[in-house]
């Protein structure tokens, strides 16, 4: 009698066996290119990450988007840019395609290259050598051109902070013709000449004045409307400070309570209604939209605050968490949340830079997404897990920043994304959707061959529940998952709000789990 172990009768559809080995040592399934590229371009920041270096990471991103076409390579730049609030990578997509297609670069140049930043990061990625060429080349020259013709003074100004190459550099490297004599003034000043101040728009007057001001001692001058880091090197007096706090656009405001608190901003004006005025700010819906942050910017933010920064701009981070993760979706029926907390999450969710490290981990990232869930969703059951099961009992009235804490002192054992599923499945448990926020790298459950343990595992819940489905969000750039995309499994990878429209479609139907490629190929490019 053939061996009744080996083969047992099973139910449900047969299984696809894994094809790839993840960064772990573990069975995983490879994503195809499209999504692959998506995964690598929405996470990659191009820092080390746990499992894989910059390099790796780097090489990874190239070697998908060399498997696309190129149109889907400039979709892909423009949806990460415009939903997913990526910097690097974006402007590597765009200088990969100034080699292949040209008339393609142009135009996702257009889309991603949104300010002085992303700017820098473009022109640093040509001239690196990476990509196959050190100098601009003709045609990104002119798309560079172009872009500094359209920029208005202002934006200039504030484009000129930041280096490596700085805005100067970047003037000598492509010599943009300028339109009329002040424009031509403009780079003149951003390059260190000698320009009559009559040539100068009022704005560089302005500020030129100021400086001056306070060379010769005069500390009452007006503050100029510039980018406050043109003035840091300035003897800025607590009054200065002041005014750079009321008019410091949000991000800035949020990036900066502590500097405004060691220059006295709150200990001078605590009394004059500015720390209501800047609470308000934080905490304002439109604004907060408009700014593009990402909800755990915002918990980095809250945690480094300084003892001097006052109570209710803490309050107020905190509401603006709430707000920055409105778009989590009200899900319908009985939903289990599965963060996974193991040692690997613990590394930042940005990777490791030197001197740049994010403070937020990706289990803090995982913890926050997880009680957004809960907080929008009070019946879901929110199960951590690393290599065991770790179900909480989280209060959903709780804020969001509460219970993220709580989730992110959990765990921090080894990798086992089947194990939830499994006790899920010991408990013969129903359910709708099952949610894991995870890097997917599981090893400790993996086979000889065949199927992941995860795959299988959800199949089983499926027997139960067969219109259940399952969205895997993954927080890290590596191209495998435990389970294939299919019409009831999602994977799809991120850390901004687009994420959230995705799951809930997703979750009432109205796609399958092809469908985050599906959103990038609808971008105009």
């Amino acid at each position: 009698m053939a061996n009744k172990q080996l083969f047992a009768s099973s139910r449900g559809r047969l299984l696809p066996g894994a094809d790839t080995v993840n960064e772990a040592g573990g069975l995983a399934y490879a994503l195809p290119p499209k999504a692959a590229l998506a995964q690598l371009v929405m996470t990659g920041t191009l820092g080390n990450a746990f499992y894989a270096n910059a390099q790796a990471q780097l090489d990874a991103l190239l070697d998908c988007a060399r498997q696309v076409d190129p149109l889907y390579v400039a979709k892909t730049a423009v949806f990460a840019r415009r939903h997913g609030y990526m910097k690097d990578t974006p402007a590597v997509l765009v200088a990969m395609l100034t080699l292949s297609s040209p008339d393609l670069a142009r135009r996702a140049f257009e889309q991603v290259v949104d300010n002085g930043r992303m700017l820098r990061n473009f022109v640093q990625v040509l001239r690196s050598g990476v990509l196959g060429r050190k100098s601009l080349g003709s045609a990104p020259k002119r798309m560079v051109q172009r872009w500094l013709d359209d920029r208005a003074v202002a934006q200039l100004m504030n484009d000129a902070v930041g280096q490596s190459p700085s805005l100067a550099d970047i003037i000598k490297m492509v010599h943009p013709r300028p339109v009329n004599p002040e424009r031509e003034a403009v780079y003149g000043w951003l390059l260190g000449r000698t320009v009559a101040a009559e040539q100068l728009p009022e704005q560089v007057r302005t500020y030129e004045a100021f400086k001056a001001a306070l060379a010769a001692d005069d500390r009452k001058a007006p503050l100029p409307a510039v980018n406050f880091q043109l003035l840091t090197a300035l003897p800025l007096t607590p009054v200065h400070w002041i005014e750079i706090a009321r008019r410091a656009p949000w991000q800035t405001l949020r990036m900066n309570l502590n500097t405004y608190a060691r220059h006295g901003v709150f200990a001078e004006g605590g009394t004059d209604g500015l720390v209501s005025d800047l609470a308000a700010r934080l905490r304002d819906g439109e604004t907060i939209r408009r700014a593009r942050v990402l909800p755990f910017q915002l918990l980095a933010t809250w945690r480094a605050l300084d003892e001097r920064v006052p109570v209710e701009l803490r309050e107020a981070l905190q509401d603006a968490m709430e707000i920055a993760l409105e778009n989590v979706p009200v899900l319908a029926g009985k939903v289990y949340v599965l963060p996974d907390v193991s040692g690997s999450m613990g590394a930042p969710v940005t990777g490791a830079r030197q001197g740049a490290s994010s403070q937020v981990t990706c289990r803090d990232a995982a913890a926050l997404i997880a009680s957004a869930i809960l907080r929008r969703n009070p019946s879901a059951q929110v199960i951590a897990f690393d290599d065991q099961v770790r179900p909480l009992a989280l209060n959903p009235r709780d804020s969001v920043t509460t219970n993220a804490e709580v989730l992110a002192r959990t765990g921090g054992g080894g990798t086992n994304t089947s194990q939830p599923l499994a006790w899920l499945n010991g408990r013969q448990a129903r359910g709708d959707l099952v949610l894991y926020c995870s890097d997917n790298e599981s090893w400790m459950d993996s086979q000889h061959a065949g199927a992941t343990e995860t795959l299988r595992q959800w199949e089983a819940f499926r027997v139960r529940n067969p219109a259940a489905r399952l969205v895997c969000l993954d927080l890290q750039p590596y191209a495998g998952s435990q389970v294939v995309s299919r019409a009831d499994i999602l994977n799809i990878g991120g850390f901004s709000d687009a994420v959230f429209e995705v799951l809930g479609r997703f979750a009432r139907g109205e796609h399958d789990g092809e469908h985050w490629v599906a959103a990038i190929e609808a971008v105009e490019v």
